[in-house]
């Protein structure tokens, strides 16, 4: 199936898609899949206004009604689930077994969601008044902005943009410009479902494709109520304060650099499996991926030249095609930002084993890459920063305590993991004195959250949380209401105000 096929099968024509200033490439062979035309800041102003304008009706929409709306996606997205699969890969150049895991994920958010549009619930207060009743209600919030990476091109809207819809929230979305054909893609989608659904009004779901300019001018319109941007700490720190100088409400899911402690009871096999996918899975171009591993000294020499085996044997290639592991990191900046970060391992003393560029004479204008794997003495600052590509720092521990704290060393808070078969040592990871992250994983490595729990983490990584448990609560205000049925006025803490 090639590209136009693709298009087609999602309703697009291709040949829409080539006039534009933002030329986009598919980082499986480098070649150029179309070009776009890009909002100006007018044309976000006049889609927040559009999307304000939504909000006032889409409110007053009972949330199972709107959950039933984000039924309808889900179902659209099942029924096409095959050819956004391999859009995905072919824009985003992840395999294509993680691009179906990808629009899986967007199917199972909106089936949550569709549960949680007749679960959102508040509470019931005690009055320490007589004959008083006290509620909390979450109620809508307003326009909603979503700001998506590359590496998820599709997942991190719809985790933002279920939740978001059923809450009463209408939602506008500025995609990665590398990556903007999946949003074109899944907006097609939604408006073919709007188009059969009566209650939804114009402009509930929008699109802004652009650079940095136009997500700006989002992220700075005060209509925008919440903005949840998803990418690097150095983006994050232009939004959050962005947003909370005009004292709006951010969700911010950042960098990660995260890690695996694998304990001297290990069960060795597990621990591999889950090293590797998480280190090369997508290119390391993951948020969760695995960047960094510490090694309890008792296994270091029976987990290490295993691990070394198998990154040789895995299968690096052309994403679409069957068999294939690793894909292509997503541009030649990327590139060389790996190659930076081994040359900083090497003069820090670091051993390298892997790397450098593969696949070149096939693919000259792709960026095809060997999967790292660099022994270290210790954690120096190249070990402590994000490299978004696959490489793998190494080190040995003695004790648990040590290894916890080397893992927590870092700026970032995302993911984390230990493998053991040591109740005491997984408890304590997992408690107040452990693993500072988000997400602490006991025999399971860091890659590939379920959309059940809320997903994010603390520190650099932003504090955001997305997709389950009571992440909703981001896209609702909180309103307390008390009620008087009695036929006095006491008033709070026994005060006495006298008017005679």
């Amino acid at each position: 199936m090639n590209l136009a096929e693709i298009f087609e099968n999602l309703g697009l024509d291709i040949n829409n898609y080539q006039d534009g200033s933002l030329n986009v490439v598919s980082p499986a062979d480098g070649q150029k899949i179309g070009s776009l035309k890009e909002d100006t800041a007018a044309d976000v102003s006049a889609k927040v206004a559009k999307s304000t304008e939504a909000f006032s009706a889409w409110k007053q929409v009972p949330a199972p009604v709107r959950g039933e709306l984000v039924r309808l996606y889900g179902e659209k997205l099942r029924a096409n689930k095959e050819a956004l699969s391999r859009l995905v890969t072919a824009e985003c150049g992840k395999i294509l077994e993680e691009g179906r895991g990808e629009v899986q994920e967007m199917i199972d958010i909106c089936d949550f969601a569709v549960g949680l549009s007749r679960q959102l619930y508040g509470l019931s207060i005690a009055s320490e008044r007589p004959q008083h009743r006290m509620t909390e209600t979450w109620l809508p919030l307003g326009p909603v902005g979503i700001i998506s990476a590359f590496n998820f091109p599709v997942a991190v809207w719809c985790w933002n943009s279920a939740l978001a819809l059923v809450c009463g929230d209408p939602v506008i979305w500025k995609p990665s410009e590398k990556t903007p054909f999946t949003a074109i893609a899944c907006q097609h989608l939604f408006d073919e479902v709007v188009a059969g659904f009566d209650q939804a009004p114009e402009g509930l779901a929008q699109l802004i494709i652009g650079g940095r300019e136009v997500g700006e001018a989002m992220v700075d319109d005060a209509r925008v109520a919440l903005v949840s941007a998803t990418g690097s700490t150095a983006m994050g720190r232009q939004v959050g304060p962005k947003v909370a100088a005009r004292f709006g409400k951010t969700i911010l899911e950042l960098g990660g650099n995260n890690a695996i402690i694998v304990a001297p009871s290990a069960d060795l096999d597990m621990a591999i499996t889950g090293i590797v996918f998480g280190s090369v899975g997508t290119c390391g171009q993951r948020c969760t991926s695995t960047r960094r591993l510490f090694v309890h000294e008792s296994v270091y020499e029976q987990l290490v030249p295993r691990l070394k085996a198998a990154y040789s044997s895995v299968t690096i290639g052309q994403p679409l095609e069957d068999g294939t592991l690793v894909g292509p990191l997503i541009d030649e900046a990327s590139f060389q930002g790996m190659e930076k970060a081994i040359a900083a391992a090497k003069a820090d003393g670091g051993v390298v084993h892997g790397g450098g560029r593969a696949l070149q004479n096939t693919f000259p204008d792709a960026y095809y890459v060997n999967p790292a794997i660099v022994e270290m003495d210790r954690q120096s600052d190249v070990v402590k920063s994000e490299t978004f590509a696959p490489i793998l720092y190494i080190m040995k521990y003695t004790d648990l305590d040590d290894a916890i704290h080397m893992q927590n060393d870092v700026p970032q808070g995302l993911s984390s993991a230990i493998f053991t078969t040591d109740l005491r040592e997984g408890e304590r990871f997992t408690s107040a004195i452990g693993s500072d992250c988000g997400i602490a994983n006991v025999n399971i490595g860091t890659s590939g959250a379920e959309i059940g729990g809320a997903f994010g983490g603390e520190k650099e990584t932003g504090g955001g949380r997305e997709s389950g448990s009571d992440a909703w609560k981001a896209y609702m205000r909180r309103s307390t209401s008390t009620v008087n049925y009695s036929k006095e006025l006491p008033l709070a803490q026994g005060i006495k105000f006298d008017l005679d």
